[in-house]
């Protein structure tokens, strides 16, 4: 069972809780809110909002429409300080270069990913000076009203080889595509303290990365499997059944999962547990840039990758905690 280590204030309690309910709620809420007021005398406004969000339907595809300002409120210091999540950067990134970010676990709701790269919770810019982060995300959530440009605003693109290849295509530098590999997939399988990541056969975005001559960057966040408590079911069992036909289905998993109170670490609630996070940024593994890549080219990135990847976690590990012996899983 996963269990809190420090006694967080109620600010950053609060920041992190409407993280948490934006994150679960806010799509569908203004979905069904922007049908209501097509019931109302405020029908107009609706029916202007549709139409803008027609005419914007192909921003995400194009880059986005990021927003410093927002991504720099300090709520997002004050969610960041609640577990604390710390960012660690092992090498330079040059920004005359663009990357390819592998980020790892998944976790339940991929807290460390939001935090470090869609907003200035821990500093990314000073950081990583002249790099621009863009978390990939699914690209059915830029359907949703509103929502989709809140993700807009933090830098977020769709997973789609159009929207992914505007950013690394664009012949400039200094484009840092963060994806999470594992996914929903991963998600539906995650227990706390545990430290299992499915990569074995993800090999999506390294074809990415030779197309556009990206180089790769593993990412390993300490800390984000513990955030939750979560009921992992058999694949065999009903439950499971039903959790992946949806997965399939739509695009992502439904979770069963619990964290603590708002106001009490004893209660039940979904407030994430307050246990540190460290994310770990590697160091790039040079790609040249293969447009057509052969499965022979993709496997031996991958592996590297891999490698990498392994290296990254061991060298990192007892500094974050964990007992010398701890294997990462790869699976």
């Amino acid at each position: 069972m996963a269990c809190d280590t420090r006694v967080p204030g109620l600010v950053e309690a609060l920041c992190v809780y409407q993280w948490v309910w934006t994150f679960l709620g806010m799509g569908i809420s203004c979905t069904l809110l922007l049908a209501y007021l097509f019931f109302t005398p405020l029908w107009p406004l609706a029916a202007l909002y549709l139409a803008w969000l027609f005419l914007d339907r192909n921003t995400p595809e194009r880059g986005g429409r990021r927003s410093q300002w927002i991504r720099e409120w300090r709520i997002w210091k004050h969610m960041s300080d609640y577990f604390p999540i710390t960012l660690v950067k092992t090498a330079e990134l040059n920004p005359k270069r663009n990357y390819v970010l592998g980020y790892h676990p998944h976790g339940v709701l991929c807290v460390g990913g939001f935090c470090n790269f869609c907003t200035e919770g821990t500093g990314f810019s000073k950081v990583f000076p002249g790099i621009t982060p863009h978390m990939a995300t699914l690209s059915g959530l830029f359907h949703l009203p509103v929502y989709r440009d809140y993700l807009l605003c933090s830098g977020s693109c769709p997973v789609s080889e159009e929207g992914l290849g505007h950013i690394l295509g664009g012949g400039g530098g200094g484009e840092a595509l963060v994806i999470v590999v594992g996914g929903a997939a991963e998600s539906m399988t995650v227990r706390p303290h545990a430290h299992a990541v499915l990569l074995k056969n993800r090999s999506g975005f390294i074809r990415v990365a030779l197309e556009h001559g990206a180089d790769l960057v593993p990412v390993y966040c300490f800390g984000e499997t513990a955030l939750f408590d979560q009921a992992v079911f058999e694949p065999s069992s009903w439950p499971g059944r039903l959790q992946r036909g949806f997965k399939r289905a739509m695009g992502f998993a439904p979770c069963l999962f619990r964290g603590r109170g708002l106001l009490s670490p004893r209660s039940w609630g979904l407030l994430p547990f307050s246990t540190p996070l460290t994310t770990v940024v590697g160091a790039p593994i040079p790609v040249e840039k293969t447009p057509s890549p052969s499965a022979e080219d993709i496997a031996r990135y991958h592996a590297r990758y891999l490698e990498a990847l392994r290296h990254l976690f061991d060298q990192h590990k007892v500094r974050c905690g964990l007992p010398e012996n701890t294997a990462l899983t790869i699976y």
